[in-house]
Formats: structure tokens, C-alpha cells, sequence
């Protein structure tokens, strides 16, 4: 992998760390930030494999995950029960959807998750109090019914496709547990990191990862996620509804586009 490493330039490195900063900041906030990594090591890294290039922005996203999270749990009091179990059935069920991506057309699945984000942000948009006040409300055996299932259901469907994961996650946390956006987007970055680590766990195996690139992007991943969630933190949930609307219409006009293509 060193010689992989190797055949890009600066040119190909700079911007890359750049758009991994950039990544890191939206990520740690309201994620989507594969919306921006990954489409960057298709331009700049182009005669890269394709699982390659996914096995290696993977890498770099768990880096400013996983320091996302640490940053949240120091100064926001996470139901930690909840995020751990939603977080252990995705990395199982993240896991199998990636061992069976081969048996079932992704295509299929297309139009009905172009609505279901579309869904998604206009029903957001219009309901302006909508994860602006954090009131949990479920009792302790529903909540971990709902963790379960939430964790099963999300981790299957990022393993095996994958686009607007965080979007889904911080929906299903306000409407379902009745979290706010700022706990529900710190409580979707432990889930992410735990989809996260069970894809590594599928690409790095069979040698699709290039390890000094990913850490080279984790680093700049890393420092973006610093910033986005001091950021997140300092101006409340406000602020985040804001980006996840901006993020989710992207994720929609991006997926539209390739739908329709």
C-alpha cells in the first residue's frame, strides 16, 4: 500500500486534508461528512480501487468520530445506556449489510431513500420546534426496545448502502426519544463510530486500506472535528438545525442527482 501512497503528489495531498478538515467540522456537527471526504479521493486519488477509496475514507472518518464523541461526553450528559446498546446492534448489523451488499440491488433501494430524505427535511423545516427542547420520553424498556431496533435497522442500512446515515440517526433520536439536536448529534456520533469501526473491520482484511493516507486525512479529520463540535456545543441546537438542514438538502440534491443519472 506504501507504493499507493506513494503515486500521489502534493497537489492530490493538500486538497485532501483539506476537504478531511471540512469533513471532520460538518461531521462532528450534524453529519454527512463522507458528502464531502469521499467525493474528494475520487478526484484527487482517482486510479485508486473503489473499495479502496471507501475503505480508506473510513479510516480517516473514524478518527474525527471517534475524538467527536470523547468531545461531547465530557461537556453533555449522554444517556449512555441508550447510545451504547443503539451502537453494539450497528456494528453487528453494519457488519452483515456489508456481507450481503453483493446478493441484493442497491438500486432498488434509491428512489425510497430519496424520499425518505426528502421527508426528512421538509418535515424538519416545518416544524421549527422540532429537537428544540432535549424531553425524553420513553420508559427504560421501550427506550432500549427502540435502541435495539434503531441500531439494528440503521446498521444494516449503512453496511449495505449508506447515504444520509447521520441524517436518519438524528431524526429518529428527536422523534423517537424525544432528544434535542445537540444530544441527538452527539448520541449519532457513537453509533457512527461503532458503523464506522465495523466497516474497517470488513475493508481493512482485505487489504482496502491505505493506512498512511487515512491517518495522514484522520489527523485533518481530527482537527475538524475539534472545532465542530466546540462549535456545536457553544451555540446549542439552533446552530445545529441550521446545518442539517444545509446538509441534508446536499445530501438530496447529490443523491437526487444520482438517482435520476
Amino acid at each position: 500500500m506504501l507504493e499507493l501512497f506513494a503515486q500521489l503528489s502534493i497537489s492530490d495531498l493538500l486538497p485532501l486534508c483539506a476537504f478531511a478538515f471540512l469533513a471532520g467540522f460538518i461531521d462532528s456537527i450534524v453529519g454527512g461528512g463522507g458528502l464531502v471526504q469521499l467525493p474528494a479521493l475520487f478526484i484527487f486519488a482517482p486510479h485508486y480501487e473503489h473499495p479502496t477509496i471507501f475503505g480508506t475514507n473510513k479510516l480517516s472518518s473514524i478518527c474525527g468520530t471517534s475524538i467527536a464523541t470523547v468531545q461531547y461526553a465530557r461537556r453533555i450528559d449522554l444517556e449512555w445506556r441508550i447510545a451504547l446498546l443503539s451502537a453494539t446492534f450497528a456494528f453487528l448489523f453494519s457488519f452483515l449489510g456489508a456481507s450481503v451488499v453483493s446478493f441484493i440491488p442497491k438500486e432498488t433501494l434509491r428512489p425510497l431513500v430519496l424520499f425518505l430524505l426528502i421527508a426528512v427535511g421538509v418535515y424538519t423545516a416545518l416544524n421549527k420546534n422540532f429537537g428544540a427542547i432535549h424531553a425524553p420520553k420513553l420508559n427504560t424498556t421501550r427506550a432500549n426496545f427502540y435502541a435495539m431496533l434503531l441500531g439494528a435497522g440503521i446498521g444494516f442500512y449503512d453496511g449495505f448502502f449508506g447515504p444520509g446515515t447521520g441524517s436518519f440517526l438524528i431524526v429518529a433520536f428527536i422523534g423517537i426519544f424525544g432528544y434535542d439536536f445537540l444530544r441527538a448529534s452527539a448520541t449519532a456520533k457513537v453509533v457512527n463510530f461503532s458503523t464506522n469501526l465495523a466497516a474497517l473491520s470488513y475493508f481493512a482484511p482485505t487489504g482496502n486500506v491505505i493506512f498512511a493516507l487515512g491517518f495522514m486525512m484522520g489527523a485533518f479529520n481530527i482537527i475538524g472535528a475539534i472545532f465542530g463540535a466546540r462549535l456545536a456545543m457553544l451555540k446549542g441546537s439552533a446552530l445545529v438545525r441550521v446545518l442539517f438542514l444545509l446538509v441534508i438538502s446536499a445530501i438530496i440534491l447529490k443523491f437526487g442527482y444520482d438517482t435520476l443519472a
